[in-house]
């Protein structure tokens, strides 16, 4: 598999934190961690924004997805609100996760804690035909949910 460079500045005093990494050889998400300095409280039902320390270059024809990581879900009942989150190609801000508790208790993230996951995902630029009629499918027109659960 080739790789894709995504250039990378640290913001704020940062230079401690890993930088994003694959945990494994078929991870497909790089895990992404807090930049804070104290750590910070989520109480149940509440949902901050928090900061990463980094802002990245991405090439055009590539989005990075922002996910929960699936430990943190179970475990904690921890989400996020915007969940993917997308950075586009052209945004050059610092990455910030809003995250929130779903959960019955307090949850603390600690300084450098890896609270989300970051997937780097080729994107298509989608152009208009509008058309009198579509093409007909065995669904038709049924509707979302429509399927059922059987």
């Amino acid at each position: 598999m080739k790789p894709v460079v995504l250039r990378v500045k640290r913001l704020d005093a940062t230079q401690w934190m890993p930088l994003p990494a694959y945990a494994s050889e078929g991870a497909s998400g790089m895990d992404i961690r807090a930049a804070i300095h104290e750590p910070i409280t989520l109480a149940p039902g509440e949902f901050r924004r928090i900061p990463t320390g980094l802002s990245i270059a991405i090439p055009p024809g590539f989005e990075v997805q922002i996910r929960a990581r699936s430990g943190l879900a179970l475990q904690h009942g921890i989400g996020m609100v915007n969940a993917p989150g997308t950075i586009d190609s052209d945004y050059r801000g610092e990455i910030g996760v809003v995250l929130i508790n779903w959960g019955e208790r307090p949850f603390r993230i600690e300084p450098g804690d890896r609270i989300a996951q970051m997937v780097l995902a080729r994107v298509y630029r989608a152009m208009w035909v509008e058309s009198a009629a579509l093409e007909e499918t065995q669904r038709g027109s049924g509707g979302f949910g429509h399927t059922g659960i059987e």
